[in-house]
C-alpha cells in the first residue's frame, strides 16, 4: 500500500470516527477556513470538499490535488493548529489525517520542482 493510500485510509477512518459533536465542530472549523480564505477559490474549494467528506462519511482520495505550494503551506499551518489546539480527540485525529495528506501533497510538489 502506497503512503498516500495509507493516509487516505487514515482520513477515511478519522471521518468515520467523528462523533456528532465532532462533526459539528469540524463543520464550524471548515466554515471559518472558507471565510478566512474567501479570496482563494482553491482553498475555499478544499474546505468545501472536506465538508462534503464529513457530511457523506467518505473521503476524496486526492484532497490536495491542484493546490499550489503556497496554498498547501497555508492549509498545513491551519490544520496543524487545529490538531495541536483542538480539545476534542476525534477532531484532532481528523485534523492530523488531513495534515498527513497535505504533507504528502507538499512533498510531491517539491519533488516535481526539483525535478
Amino acid at each position: 500500500m502506497a503512503l498516500e493510500d495509507h493516509h487516505s485510509a487514515y482520513l477515511a477512518r478519522a471521518v468515520a470516527a467523528l462523533e456528532p459533536d465532532g462533526r459539528a465542530r469540524v463543520e464550524k472549523l471548515l466554515e471559518q477556513l472558507a471565510e478566512a480564505a474567501r479570496a482563494d477559490a482553491r482553498v475555499v474549494g478544499f474546505a468545501a470538499a472536506r465538508r462534503a467528506e464529513v457530511a457523506a462519511g467518505r473521503v476524496d482520495p486526492e484532497p490536495s490535488n491542484g493546490l499550489t505550494e503556497q496554498e498547501l503551506d497555508v492549509l498545513l499551518g491551519g490544520f496543524l493548529r487545529i490538531r495541536d489546539q483542538e480539545p476534542r480527540d476525534d477532531v484532532s485525529d481528523w485534523a492530523n489525517a488531513v495534515v498527513a495528506l497535505l504533507e504528502d501533497g507538499l512533498n510531491e510538489l517539491q519533488k516535481e520542482r526539483r525535478g
